[in-house]
């Protein structure tokens, strides 16, 4: 069963300010919230702990640095029992930035980046479809990302979320 965490509308803020721009100072996002930077560094320490924060990224245009192809890879398992040896090849994989065991027509579906065509038919051709298990596989190319955006944490007492409110919608 999942944990359900007390987190209150100071906790949630943080986190909504930070998920905006994690570069964002403690004395910032205090003042922001009518509290001091010591409290923030505090609530934000508590919240690592939890396992609420696990980290942080740094964002990256990866096609200025040539990768211009993002793929979707729909892989169907010979058998679900292979599903953990899979993962652990597909997981030595570079190109292969994520994946997920779904339910529907895939067992997982990945998210691959290289830098053109020929890299992504060598990806599928010379690792992919060569790793036991995996019965075949499906691939779509994304001609553009359109919406990339973590989900709102921070609604309002009506139950809007507060960013439609800021846009005047």
């Amino acid at each position: 069963m999942k944990q359900k965490y007390d987190l209150d509308e100071t906790d949630l803020s943080i986190i909504s300010m930070m998920l905006e721009d994690a570069k964002t100072s403690y004395a910032e996002i205090g003042q922001r919230l009518f509290v001091s930077g010591g409290t923030v560094h505090v609530r934000l320490k508590k919240l690592t702990e939890m396992g609420i924060i696990t980290g942080s990224k740094l964002k990256v245009n990866f096609s200025k640095l040539g990768f211009d192809i993002i793929a979707f890879l729909g892989i169907f398992l010979e058998k679900s029992q292979y599903y953990n040896d899979v993962i652990k090849d597909l997981n030595e994989i570079p190109e292969v930035v994520s994946a997920h065991y779904t339910t529907g027509n895939y067992s997982i579906f990945a998210r691959l980046m290289c830098r053109d065509t020929d890299h992504l038919r060598e990806v599928l051709s010379n690792k992919i479809q060569k790793i036991e298990g995996i019965q075949r596989t499906e691939t779509f190319i994304s001609l553009e990302e359109s919406i990339n955006r973590p989900p709102q944490v921070l609604e309002d007492t009506k139950g809007e979320k507060k960013e439609k409110k800021k846009k005047g919608k």
